[in-house]
């Protein structure tokens, strides 16, 4: 098996956090790109067991005025061709969710979600765990796409999302309802 993830993230200083060390933990090596920072994401994911997209302070709505989200978006296809499992955390949810061809928006009634917020996986999310009780989050903006099956409902207006094959999942993302 290949044990290596591409990882991007979106500020000079930002590192893969709690999710990285649980890669690490499990034998991955991690593979860091900052596309803000010029790094080009490679047109293939072969040799790779996965790909982890983080947030930032930037939206996928930036996509006129940052090039680089603009080349995350169109770079999407490459891990649902390829069918390599994706998790898109915050930004990277919403730019899979454009790259879909789906809305970020601000909430119709200008919520924020702000604070630790508890998870709660269904039966069809369990099997990813273990997750923790608790987790922290800011999001001024959430995003809607279609298909997508729920996986792991929470008390916020987010949810998290598969999208792809029941039996190989391509991709997940924190989406809003």
């Amino acid at each position: 098996m290949i044990r290596k993830s591409l990882i991007v993230v979106h500020q000079e200083t930002s590192t893969p956090g709690r999710v990285g060390v649980k890669l690490a933990r499990r034998g991955f090596t991690l593979d860091i790109y900052r596309p803000c920072l010029g790094h080009a994401l490679p047109p293939s994911l072969e040799g790779y067991s996965g790909a982890v997209v983080f947030g930032g302070p930037m939206s996928a709505n930036d996509c006129g005025d940052l090039q680089f989200i603009r080349q995350e978006i169109d770079w999407l296809a490459v891990p649902l061709k390829e069918q390599v499992p994706y998790l898109g955390i915050c930004l990277g949810a919403q730019l899979l969710c454009r790259h879909l061809g789906g809305v970020v928006s601000a909430h119709p009634e200008g919520q924020t979600e702000i604070g630790y917020y508890p998870i709660r996986p269904t039966a069809a999310g369990a099997p990813y765990g273990p997750w923790p009780a608790l987790v922290y989050h800011w999001h001024r903006r959430g995003s809607a796409c279609r298909p997508a099956r729920c996986c792991w409902p929470r008390a916020t207006p987010s949810r998290i999302r598969r999208f792809g094959s029941a039996r190989r999942p391509s991709a997940f993302s924190s989406t809003r309802k």
